[in-house]
């Protein structure tokens, strides 16, 4: 990873512009871990288009959508989502690796800036997420999605890395507890039912009761709910949070980030001490 060189830059620059130096520079060196190694990516990907083919083709004939229509478009938005979700787990497997290896400590010990190895790690993820997503929309079309085009696909591509970037820190908190990359994969037991008790693959009226009242507060539910609206394919619900699908696909993850961001931020300046 090369570093700017503090000799040569203009006594002008201030704390801001270092700080963005600092994050633009861990941000070049994980985008250069996944250029050097694609199979990551190629790994994170698996699950999801795994689940794609497998719920679209062997289960999609006997899965049900409420009111009809066709499996496939229910099912497209809940694979983008459960996509953004397991996304966690890859942070914290990330982080928790250079925490153990002594990468972090290294970065404490250099004239950077506190922020710079949080925020870069949240803007690397980012920028993952939407190659994630561009892959595997080029999936979903290949199979016969198509969604509505024009300012709802924004905003549905919006909603996506807004939760994704909600989760990061999750992941960031989460890496800094755990105490070794072992320990950290088995955050998929975590990841597996919050997803799964959700309307990923199913709608929730068509859960027993007290289960679909846990997957329609699920926040992932939320932003299923909500994209599905704005691709075109709205599902709808009884309830008030289903009614309100886009309002609380907003809502969550500033609930998630106002939660672990700090915690994150938090648990990372006590590493130290």
């Amino acid at each position: 990873m090369s570093a700017v060189d503090l000799t040569t830059a203009p006594a002008a620059h201030g704390r801001t512009y270092w700080a963005l130096a600092d994050c633009w520079n861990i941000v070049r060196r994980g985008l250069t871990h996944y250029r050097r190694q694609p199979v990551n990516i190629a790994w994170q990907l698996g699950f999801p288009i795994l689940s794609v083919l497998l719920y679209g083709y062997v289960f999609g004939s006997a899965m049900k959508v409420p009111g009809g229509g066709n499996y496939k478009y229910f099912l497209m938005p809940g694979m983008f989502v459960l996509t953004m979700a397991f996304g966690f787990v890859n942070t914290a497997t990330i982080v928790v690796y250079d925490a153990t290896k002594g990468v972090i400590d290294r970065f404490r010990s250099m004239p950077m800036a506190s922020s710079a190895v949080v925020a870069g790690r949240g803007v690397t993820d980012l920028v993952v997420a939407c190659a994630e997503l561009a892959i595997l929309m080029l999936t979903a079309l290949a199979i016969g999605w198509r969604p509505d085009g024009g300012w709802g696909f924004l905003a549905a591509f919006g909603l996506l890395l807004w939760l994704r970037f909600a989760l990061i820190w999750l992941g960031v908190w989460l890496g800094l507890l755990v105490p070794n990359p072992e320990a950290a994969g088995g955050l998929f037991a975590v990841a597996f039912p919050l997803t799964m008790i959700s309307s990923i693959f199913v709608a929730p009226q068509l859960m027993p009761d007290w289960l679909g009242w846990v997957a329609v507060w699920n926040p992932i539910s939320s932003t299923a709910a909500a994209t599905r609206e704005l691709f075109g394919t709205p599902v709808g619900g009884d309830s008030w949070v289903e009614q309100h699908a886009l309002l609380m696909a907003g809502v969550w993850p500033l609930v998630l980030t106002a939660v672990f961001l700090p915690l994150a931020v938090r648990r990372f300046q006590r590493l130290s001490r």
